[in-house]
Protein backbone atom coordinates (compact mmCIF):
# COMPACT_ATOMS: atom_id res chain seq x y z
CA UNK A 1 0.00 0.00 0.00
CA UNK A 2 1.10 3.37 -0.73
CA UNK A 3 1.96 5.78 2.09
CA UNK A 4 -1.51 7.89 2.61
CA UNK A 5 -2.49 11.16 2.99
CA UNK A 6 -3.86 11.34 7.06
CA UNK A 7 -5.91 14.34 8.17
CA UNK A 8 -6.75 14.80 12.14
CA UNK A 9 -8.20 16.77 14.55
CA UNK A 10 -6.42 16.50 18.41
CA UNK A 11 -8.78 19.22 20.39
CA UNK A 12 -6.84 19.71 23.94
CA UNK A 13 -3.89 18.66 25.44
CA UNK A 14 -4.66 14.95 26.15
CA UNK A 15 -6.23 14.64 22.55
CA UNK A 16 -2.62 15.67 21.05
CA UNK A 17 -0.53 13.55 23.31
CA UNK A 18 -3.28 10.32 21.93
CA UNK A 19 -2.47 11.06 18.66
CA UNK A 20 0.46 11.57 18.96
CA UNK A 21 0.87 7.87 19.37
CA UNK A 22 -1.30 6.91 17.08
CA UNK A 23 0.73 8.93 14.89
CA UNK A 24 4.13 6.52 15.81
CA UNK A 25 1.74 3.64 14.19
CA UNK A 26 1.04 5.49 11.00
CA UNK A 27 4.76 6.23 10.48
CA UNK A 28 5.93 2.92 11.41
CA UNK A 29 3.00 1.01 9.34
CA UNK A 30 3.42 3.54 6.52
CA UNK A 31 6.81 5.27 5.94
CA UNK A 32 6.49 8.29 3.98
CA UNK A 33 2.57 8.85 4.90
CA UNK A 34 1.69 12.53 5.08
CA UNK A 35 -0.05 13.90 8.72
CA UNK A 36 -2.50 17.27 8.74
CA UNK A 37 -5.23 18.97 10.40
CA UNK A 38 -5.02 20.20 14.22
CA UNK A 39 -2.66 19.15 16.63
CA UNK A 40 -0.45 19.98 19.47
CA UNK A 41 3.50 20.03 20.29
CA UNK A 42 3.51 16.00 20.34
CA UNK A 43 1.99 15.58 17.24
CA UNK A 44 4.64 17.84 15.41
CA UNK A 45 7.08 17.06 16.87
CA UNK A 46 6.29 13.97 14.97
CA UNK A 47 6.41 15.86 11.32
CA UNK A 48 2.70 16.58 11.67
CA UNK A 49 2.18 20.15 9.76
CA UNK A 50 -0.65 22.19 12.02
CA UNK A 51 -2.65 24.01 9.95
CA UNK A 52 -4.38 25.71 13.49
CA UNK A 53 -2.93 24.28 17.32
CA UNK A 54 -5.26 21.75 19.07
CA UNK A 55 -5.35 24.69 22.29
CA UNK A 56 -8.05 26.86 19.64
CA UNK A 57 -10.81 23.65 20.74
CA UNK A 58 -9.45 23.15 24.40
CA UNK A 59 -13.00 24.85 26.07
CA UNK A 60 -15.23 22.83 27.93
CA UNK A 61 -18.67 23.53 28.96
CA UNK A 62 -21.95 24.85 26.72
CA UNK A 63 -21.58 28.42 28.30
CA UNK A 64 -17.97 28.36 27.77
CA UNK A 65 -18.19 27.14 24.27
CA UNK A 66 -20.82 29.64 23.37
CA UNK A 67 -17.96 32.47 24.09
CA UNK A 68 -16.05 31.17 21.26
CA UNK A 69 -18.49 29.25 19.29
CA UNK A 70 -17.80 32.02 16.40
CA UNK A 71 -14.36 31.27 16.05
CA UNK A 72 -14.37 27.36 16.52
CA UNK A 73 -17.35 26.96 13.86
CA UNK A 74 -15.39 28.85 11.43
CA UNK A 75 -12.06 26.67 11.72
CA UNK A 76 -14.21 23.76 11.03
CA UNK A 77 -15.77 25.58 7.53
CA UNK A 78 -12.31 26.47 6.47
CA UNK A 79 -10.46 22.98 7.49
CA UNK A 80 -13.68 21.06 5.92
CA UNK A 81 -13.73 22.95 2.93
CA UNK A 82 -9.64 22.76 2.79
CA UNK A 83 -9.95 19.06 2.96
CA UNK A 84 -12.87 18.67 0.58
CA UNK A 85 -10.86 20.04 -2.10
CA UNK A 86 -7.91 17.95 -1.37
CA UNK A 87 -9.23 15.05 0.02
CA UNK A 88 -6.98 13.21 2.16
CA UNK A 89 -6.85 8.90 1.92
CA UNK A 90 -8.77 8.80 5.93
CA UNK A 91 -9.92 11.54 8.43
CA UNK A 92 -8.81 10.81 12.07
CA UNK A 93 -10.91 12.57 14.60
CA UNK A 94 -9.15 12.25 17.94
CA UNK A 95 -11.24 13.20 20.70
CA UNK A 96 -13.47 16.53 20.89
CA UNK A 97 -16.47 14.78 19.41
CA UNK A 98 -18.64 18.08 19.73
CA UNK A 99 -16.14 19.59 16.96
CA UNK A 100 -15.23 16.03 15.14
CA UNK A 101 -18.38 14.23 14.81
CA UNK A 102 -20.12 17.16 12.66
CA UNK A 103 -16.51 16.93 10.63
CA UNK A 104 -16.70 13.51 9.96
CA UNK A 105 -20.20 13.10 8.92
CA UNK A 106 -19.85 15.56 6.30
CA UNK A 107 -16.45 14.21 5.27
CA UNK A 108 -18.13 10.67 5.29
CA UNK A 109 -20.47 12.26 2.87
CA UNK A 110 -18.46 12.93 0.78
CA UNK A 111 -16.61 9.89 0.23
CA UNK A 112 -13.67 10.06 3.08
CA UNK A 113 -12.66 6.92 4.85
CA UNK A 114 -13.33 8.48 8.84
CA UNK A 115 -12.72 7.19 11.95
CA UNK A 116 -12.96 8.31 15.90
CA UNK A 117 -10.38 7.81 18.18
CA UNK A 118 -11.39 7.55 21.53
CA UNK A 119 -14.88 6.67 21.75
CA UNK A 120 -17.51 9.57 22.91
CA UNK A 121 -17.95 8.59 27.14
CA UNK A 122 -21.72 6.92 25.50
CA UNK A 123 -21.57 5.22 28.46
CA UNK A 124 -21.10 8.44 31.22
CA UNK A 125 -23.65 10.52 29.35
CA UNK A 126 -25.63 11.73 26.03
CA UNK A 127 -26.15 8.09 24.87
CA UNK A 128 -28.30 10.17 22.19
CA UNK A 129 -25.01 10.05 21.10
CA UNK A 130 -24.80 6.96 19.66
CA UNK A 131 -26.70 7.35 16.16
CA UNK A 132 -24.99 10.54 15.46
CA UNK A 133 -21.51 8.27 15.66
CA UNK A 134 -23.27 5.56 13.60
CA UNK A 135 -23.81 8.25 10.68
CA UNK A 136 -20.41 10.16 11.17
CA UNK A 137 -17.64 7.36 11.07
CA UNK A 138 -16.54 4.19 9.65
CA UNK A 139 -14.56 2.63 12.79
CA UNK A 140 -14.36 3.75 16.11
CA UNK A 141 -10.78 2.94 18.40
CA UNK A 142 -11.75 2.44 21.81
CA UNK A 143 -9.44 2.83 24.82
CA UNK A 144 -11.84 0.92 27.16
CA UNK A 145 -12.38 -2.47 26.66
CA UNK A 146 -16.54 -2.42 27.74
CA UNK A 147 -16.86 -0.28 24.79
CA UNK A 148 -16.48 -1.95 21.69
CA UNK A 149 -19.43 -4.68 22.38
CA UNK A 150 -21.64 -1.48 23.18
CA UNK A 151 -20.71 0.37 20.01
CA UNK A 152 -21.60 -3.12 17.83
CA UNK A 153 -24.90 -3.64 19.37
CA UNK A 154 -25.99 -0.07 17.81
CA UNK A 155 -24.20 -1.21 14.05
CA UNK A 156 -20.84 0.83 14.48
CA UNK A 157 -17.50 -0.61 14.13
CA UNK A 158 -14.80 -0.65 16.74
CA UNK A 159 -11.80 -2.35 17.70
CA UNK A 160 -10.31 -1.68 21.65
CA UNK A 161 -6.89 -0.90 20.82
CA UNK A 162 -5.71 -0.15 24.50
CA UNK A 163 -5.34 3.04 26.75
CA UNK A 164 -2.04 4.95 25.22
CA UNK A 165 -1.47 6.02 28.91
CA UNK A 166 -0.83 2.98 30.11
CA UNK A 167 1.57 2.25 28.01
CA UNK A 168 3.44 4.94 28.46
CA UNK A 169 3.22 5.25 32.00
CA UNK A 170 5.43 2.81 34.04
CA UNK A 171 3.91 -0.24 35.66
CA UNK A 172 6.11 0.47 38.71
CA UNK A 173 6.65 4.05 39.03
CA UNK A 174 9.98 5.35 40.05
CA UNK A 175 8.96 7.63 43.16
CA UNK A 176 12.33 8.11 44.10
CA UNK A 177 14.19 9.28 40.65
CA UNK A 178 10.89 11.97 40.53
CA UNK A 179 11.37 13.42 43.60
CA UNK A 180 15.30 14.00 43.38
CA UNK A 181 14.24 15.83 39.81
CA UNK A 182 11.73 18.21 41.66
CA UNK A 183 13.77 18.73 44.90
CA UNK A 184 11.73 16.62 47.21
CA UNK A 185 13.36 14.56 50.13
CA UNK A 186 11.82 10.08 50.48
CA UNK A 187 10.78 11.80 53.72
CA UNK A 188 8.58 14.87 52.14
CA UNK A 189 4.73 14.35 52.80
CA UNK A 190 4.34 15.41 48.98
CA UNK A 191 0.31 16.73 47.68
CA UNK A 192 0.28 17.46 44.10
CA UNK A 193 -2.89 19.62 42.81
CA UNK A 194 -3.41 19.50 39.11
CA UNK A 195 -6.45 22.18 38.72
CA UNK A 196 -6.91 21.31 35.04
CA UNK A 197 -5.16 21.79 31.67
CA UNK A 198 -7.94 24.16 30.42
CA UNK A 199 -8.11 28.08 31.33
CA UNK A 200 -11.97 27.88 31.94
CA UNK A 201 -11.13 24.56 34.46
CA UNK A 202 -8.03 26.77 36.17
CA UNK A 203 -10.72 29.92 36.11
CA UNK A 204 -13.23 27.85 38.62
CA UNK A 205 -10.71 24.99 40.10
CA UNK A 206 -7.53 26.85 41.18
CA UNK A 207 -7.95 29.15 43.44
CA UNK A 208 -10.14 26.91 45.54
CA UNK A 209 -7.32 24.23 45.17
CA UNK A 210 -5.13 26.65 46.74
CA UNK A 211 -7.56 27.66 49.52
CA UNK A 212 -7.71 24.11 49.96
CA UNK A 213 -3.61 24.00 50.33
CA UNK A 214 -3.80 27.10 52.56
CA UNK A 215 -6.19 24.84 55.09
CA UNK A 216 -3.16 22.34 54.85
CA UNK A 217 -0.89 24.06 55.31
CA UNK A 218 -1.82 25.64 58.07
CA UNK A 219 -2.65 21.93 59.64
CA UNK A 220 0.39 20.19 58.82
CA UNK A 221 2.99 22.56 57.64
CA UNK A 222 5.60 20.44 56.37
CA UNK A 223 3.17 19.23 53.35
CA UNK A 224 4.77 20.10 50.42
CA UNK A 225 2.82 20.97 47.10
CA UNK A 226 3.60 21.16 44.03
CA UNK A 227 1.57 22.13 41.39
CA UNK A 228 2.44 21.36 37.38
CA UNK A 229 1.33 23.88 35.14
CA UNK A 230 1.06 24.03 31.04
CA UNK A 231 2.74 26.80 29.65
CA UNK A 232 -0.27 28.40 28.35
CA UNK A 233 -1.74 28.43 32.38
CA UNK A 234 0.86 29.04 34.39
CA UNK A 235 0.35 33.21 34.84
CA UNK A 236 -2.90 31.91 35.58
CA UNK A 237 -2.13 29.83 38.06
CA UNK A 238 0.80 31.66 39.49
CA UNK A 239 -2.03 34.29 40.18
CA UNK A 240 -4.36 31.93 41.80
CA UNK A 241 -1.88 30.97 44.34
CA UNK A 242 -0.94 34.37 44.98
CA UNK A 243 -4.91 35.33 45.95
CA UNK A 244 -5.05 32.52 48.05
CA UNK A 245 -1.86 33.19 50.00
CA UNK A 246 0.03 29.93 49.41
CA UNK A 247 2.32 31.25 46.50
CA UNK A 248 5.49 31.15 48.93
CA UNK A 249 3.90 27.30 50.09
CA UNK A 250 3.77 25.92 46.56
CA UNK A 251 5.89 24.86 43.46
CA UNK A 252 5.23 25.39 40.11
CA UNK A 253 6.61 24.30 37.76
CA UNK A 254 6.44 23.97 34.23
CA UNK A 255 4.53 20.66 32.72
CA UNK A 256 6.15 17.41 34.14
CA UNK A 257 2.68 16.39 35.14
CA UNK A 258 3.82 12.69 35.24
CA UNK A 259 6.84 13.58 37.30
CA UNK A 260 4.76 15.34 39.95
CA UNK A 261 2.48 12.55 39.93
CA UNK A 262 5.27 9.70 40.48
CA UNK A 263 6.67 11.45 43.69
CA UNK A 264 3.26 12.70 45.60
CA UNK A 265 1.66 10.73 47.82
CA UNK A 266 -1.77 11.79 47.07
CA UNK A 267 -3.46 14.26 44.59
CA UNK A 268 -6.04 17.00 44.21
CA UNK A 269 -6.96 16.81 40.86
CA UNK A 270 -9.54 17.89 38.34
CA UNK A 271 -11.53 15.49 36.79
CA UNK A 272 -10.68 14.79 33.24
CA UNK A 273 -7.73 12.93 31.66
CA UNK A 274 -5.63 13.54 34.33
CA UNK A 275 -7.58 11.43 37.17
CA UNK A 276 -6.14 8.27 34.97
CA UNK A 277 -2.79 9.27 34.51
CA UNK A 278 -2.96 9.39 38.44
CA UNK A 279 -4.50 6.40 38.61
CA UNK A 280 -1.54 4.61 36.24
CA UNK A 281 1.28 6.03 38.71
CA UNK A 282 -0.94 4.12 41.50
CA UNK A 283 -1.62 7.55 43.12
CA UNK A 284 -4.75 7.92 45.85
CA UNK A 285 -6.45 11.45 44.52
CA UNK A 286 -9.77 13.42 45.50
CA UNK A 287 -11.13 14.16 42.38
CA UNK A 288 -13.28 17.70 42.47
CA UNK A 289 -14.85 19.56 39.51
CA UNK A 290 -16.64 23.18 39.55
CA UNK A 291 -18.37 25.01 35.95
CA UNK A 292 -20.65 27.68 34.85
CA UNK A 293 -23.89 27.12 37.29
CA UNK A 294 -25.57 26.70 33.85
CA UNK A 295 -23.59 24.04 31.98
CA UNK A 296 -23.46 22.14 35.23
CA UNK A 297 -27.37 22.16 35.12
CA UNK A 298 -27.63 21.24 31.70
CA UNK A 299 -24.16 18.30 32.47
CA UNK A 300 -26.47 16.97 35.80
CA UNK A 301 -29.45 16.17 33.81
CA UNK A 302 -27.56 14.29 31.24
CA UNK A 303 -25.62 12.05 33.58
CA UNK A 304 -25.95 8.38 33.37
CA UNK A 305 -23.55 6.86 35.98
CA UNK A 306 -23.14 7.84 39.72
CA UNK A 307 -19.64 8.82 39.33
CA UNK A 308 -17.72 11.33 36.99
CA UNK A 309 -14.05 10.87 37.63
CA UNK A 310 -12.37 7.61 35.58
CA UNK A 311 -11.03 5.63 37.49
CA UNK A 312 -14.36 5.36 39.74
CA UNK A 313 -16.13 4.87 36.44
CA UNK A 314 -13.79 2.20 35.34
CA UNK A 315 -13.75 0.27 38.65
CA UNK A 316 -17.26 0.71 38.54
CA UNK A 317 -17.20 2.19 42.64
CA UNK A 318 -16.08 5.07 44.35
CA UNK A 319 -12.87 3.89 45.36
CA UNK A 320 -11.80 7.41 45.35
CA UNK A 321 -13.94 10.45 46.62
CA UNK A 322 -15.55 13.08 44.17
CA UNK A 323 -16.85 16.26 44.84
CA UNK A 324 -18.52 18.40 42.40
CA UNK A 325 -19.64 21.91 42.11
CA UNK A 326 -20.88 23.59 45.31
CA UNK A 327 -19.43 19.98 47.01
CA UNK A 328 -15.96 20.88 45.54
CA UNK A 329 -15.25 23.43 49.31
CA UNK A 330 -12.06 24.03 50.42
CA UNK A 331 -12.28 22.49 53.44
CA UNK A 332 -13.95 19.48 52.04
CA UNK A 333 -10.90 18.78 49.55
CA UNK A 334 -8.60 19.37 52.26
CA UNK A 335 -10.23 17.26 54.75
CA UNK A 336 -10.66 14.53 51.94
CA UNK A 337 -6.26 14.94 51.19
CA UNK A 338 -5.38 14.35 54.50
CA UNK A 339 -7.11 11.13 55.10
CA UNK A 340 -5.40 9.76 52.33
CA UNK A 341 -2.36 10.92 54.18
CA UNK A 342 -3.83 9.29 57.27
CA UNK A 343 -4.58 5.70 56.23
CA UNK A 344 -1.72 4.07 54.69
CA UNK A 345 -3.64 0.30 54.51
CA UNK A 346 -6.14 2.35 52.42
CA UNK A 347 -3.74 4.19 49.93
CA UNK A 348 -2.18 0.26 49.70
CA UNK A 349 -5.39 -1.13 48.56
CA UNK A 350 -6.08 1.21 46.47
CA UNK A 351 -2.65 0.96 44.47
CA UNK A 352 -3.37 -2.62 44.46
CA UNK A 353 -6.40 -1.88 42.55
CA UNK A 354 -4.91 0.37 40.39
CA UNK A 355 -2.06 -2.22 39.20
CA UNK A 356 -4.89 -4.41 38.00
CA UNK A 357 -6.42 -1.66 36.08
CA UNK A 358 -3.18 -0.82 34.52
CA UNK A 359 -2.90 -4.35 33.32
CA UNK A 360 -6.43 -4.47 31.43
CA UNK A 361 -5.48 -1.11 29.75
CA UNK A 362 -2.09 -1.84 28.88
CA UNK A 363 -2.00 -2.98 24.84
CA UNK A 364 -0.12 -2.35 21.63
CA UNK A 365 -1.52 0.93 20.83
CA UNK A 366 0.16 2.35 18.03
CA UNK A 367 0.18 -1.55 16.48
CA UNK A 368 -3.64 -2.10 16.75
CA UNK A 369 -4.67 1.79 15.66
CA UNK A 370 -2.36 0.84 12.31
CA UNK A 371 -3.95 -2.66 12.05
CA UNK A 372 -7.76 -0.75 11.98
CA UNK A 373 -6.61 1.95 9.98
CA UNK A 374 -4.57 -0.04 7.42
CA UNK A 375 -7.95 -2.26 7.45
CA UNK A 376 -10.06 0.47 6.37
CA UNK A 377 -8.07 1.97 3.87
CA UNK A 378 -7.91 -1.66 2.02
CA UNK A 379 -11.85 -2.04 2.31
Amino acid sequence: MSAPSVALVAGETSGDLLAGLLLDGVQARFPGATTFGIGGPHMVRRGFDAWWPSDKLAVRGYVEVLRHYREIVGIRAQLKQRLLANKPDVFIGVDAPDFNLDLERDLKAAGIKTLHFVCPSVWAWRMERLEKIRRSVDHVLCIFPFEVALLEQHGIAATYVGHPLAQVIPQVPDRAAARAALGLSEQDQVVAILPGSRASEVKYLALRFFWASALMHKARPAIKFVVPAIPALQVAITEAAKEAGVLAQVQIVTGQSHTVLAACDVTLIASGTATLEAALFKRPMVIAYNMNWLSWQIMRRKKLQPWVGLPNILCQDFVVPEFLQDAATPQALASAVLAWLDDAPKAQQLAARFEQLHLELRRDTPRLAADAIEKLLAG
